[in-house]
């Protein structure tokens, strides 16, 4: 893949749409479900997930994410973002099936955290999301950070060994079957 065909930007506010079905889609459909809870008379759950991608504020924040195009085309996104070195408590207001997500991602503190990687179907398979993993790598290390963390569900094995070999991932496991989490040192 060439550079002329791959080009990064931060996201724009206009591109919350995208990045709404980007993140849905990376998230297996948990965020709709969520959005749709979030929901307001008459708003659907996609509109909920645009005015969120559409904040100025917040993890998911059109401000955390990094674009890739391919060939002229919006193709993925990466959403990434600093975890604190010390942690806020998991805030009552989350959504129980959320707390113990948050609670893995307080486990990783002073890292750079990979919220959400995503590559629309139709450009999987070229090496992008493996491009946008670089590009977290080099924010991590532009700010002096002990290296990137992540969450991943047991059902998305790929996932799991993305970043593996790298040595600067701090990963945690999710398991959707038992709700259960846990955290590990080193490779995912």
């Amino acid at each position: 893949m060439t550079d002329i065909e791959k080009r990064f930007h931060p996201a724009r506010i206009d591109e919350a749409d995208v990045l709404a079905e980007l993140v849905d889609d990376a998230g297996e459909g948990l965020p709709s479900y969520l959005w749709g809870k979030m929901a307001g008379p008459g708003e659907t759950a996609q509109e909920v997930g645009r005015r969120r991608a559409a904040r100025e504020t917040g993890t998911f924040s059109y401000r955390n994410a990094t674009m890739i195009e391919y060939a002229g085309h919006t193709a993925g996104s990466l959403i990434s973002y600093v975890i604190p070195d010390a942690p806020e408590p998991v805030p009552s207001d989350v959504p129980a099936m959320l707390v113990p997500l948050q609670e893995l991602e307080n486990r990783a503190p002073g890292t750079w955290n990979v919220n959400v990687l995503g590559v629309l179907p139709q450009f999987r398979n070229l090496g992008l999301g493996t491009e946008l993993l670089r590009v977290a790598d080099e924010s991590a290390r532009k700010l002096g950070k002990r290296g990137m963390s992540i969450i991943v569900s047991d059902a998305m094995p790929a996932a799991s060994t993305s970043g593996s070999g790298t040595g600067r991932w701090r990963g945690a496991g999710w398991s959707r079957s038992s709700g259960s989490a846990t955290a590990t040192n080193g490779s995912c």
